[in-house]
C-alpha cells in the first residue's frame, strides 16, 4: 500500500456508545451512522464489534459496503479475516494480540486477496517496525493522547513518539488515542497518514462538518 494522497480519516466503530432512540436497533443506527460517514467523505470505516456474533457481523460489513459502493469509502473488519474476506471488505485490521500480521498475509497470498489489506495495531517503536517487516499495509499508531477507552494501555505516547514511529516505517501510520479536531493537525505534522477515533465520529451530530475541519 502506498501513502495516500489524501489524509486518512478512519472511523473506529462502538455501537454500545451510541445515542440510540429508545426502541431503536443498535445495529441499524450504527449501519445509518456509516452511511452518513461515507456521505460525509470518511476514508475508512473500521467495523470494531468484537461481541457481535459472525452472521450480525457479516450482514453489518455488508450493509456498510453497499452504503460506500458510490463513493471511495474502504470497509475494515476487526479481527475477523474469515468475515472481512467473504464479505468483500477492503481488508482486516488485527490487534497486537491478535493473529500474528505474517500468518494473515500468508493466508491471504494461499487465498488469492492480494488487494485486501491487512493493518494491525502497535504501540511501540518496535512493535511498528515488526509489523511493516512481516508486511503490514499499514498501522494504528497509539494511544496518542489520553483517553479512556485506551486507558488501559497505559500513558498516552505523545507526539514525539508518534514522530519516531512515522520516521522508522515506511508504511502509512494512522495515529489513534484522544484525537479531536484541535490536535489532529500536529497528529499529520508529526508525518501521521491519517487518524482514527470512536468518539470523534460517533458521537457529532454534524460529520460534513468535522470532516471538513480535519481536513482544511
Amino acid at each position: 500500500m502506498q501513502t495516500p494522497d489524501k489524509f486518512i480519516l478512519c472511523y473506529v466503530t462502538d455501537r454500545h456508545s451510541l445515542d440510540v432512540a429508545a426502541g431503536a436497533d443498535r445495529e441499524a443506527t450504527l449501519a445509518q451512522r456509516i452511511q452518513n460517514a461515507a456521505c460525509s467523505g470518511v476514508l475508512w470505516v473500521q467495523i470494531r464489534e468484537k461481541d457481535l456474533p459472525a452472521r450480525n457481523l457479516m450482514e453489518l460489513t455488508r450493509t456498510a459496503i453497499r452504503a460506500c459502493n458510490n463513493g471511495t469509502m474502504q470497509i475494515l473488519v476487526n479481527d475477523r479475516c474469515d468475515v472481512a474476506w467473504a464479505a468483500g471488505a477492503a481488508g482486516v485490521h488485527v490487534g497486537e494480540k491478535s493473529l500474528p500480521v505474517a500468518v494473515l498475509i500468508d493466508a491471504r497470498r494461499a487465498s488469492g486477496r492480494t488487494n485486501s489489506l491487512v493493518g494491525t495495531s502497535c504501540h511501540s517503536v518496535s512493535g511498528a517496525i515488526t509489523a511493516a517487516e512481516e508486511g503490514a499495509d499499514y498501522l494504528f499508531f497509539g494511544p496518542v493522547f489520553a483517553t479512556p477507552s485506551k486507558a488501559a494501555l497505559g500513558a498516552p505516547q505523545g507526539l514525539a513518539k508518534l514522530a519516531q514511529v512515522c520516521s522508522a516505517v515506511c508504511i502509512p501510520v494512522i495515529a489513534i488515542g484522544g484525537i479531536t479536531v484541535q490536535n489532529a493537525r500536529a497528529c499529520r505534522e508529526a508525518g501521521a497518514a491519517g487518524i482514527a477515533a470512536i468518539r470523534l465520529f460517533q458521537q457529532h451530530r454534524d460529520l460534513a462538518e468535522i470532516v471538513a475541519s480535519l481536513t482544511a
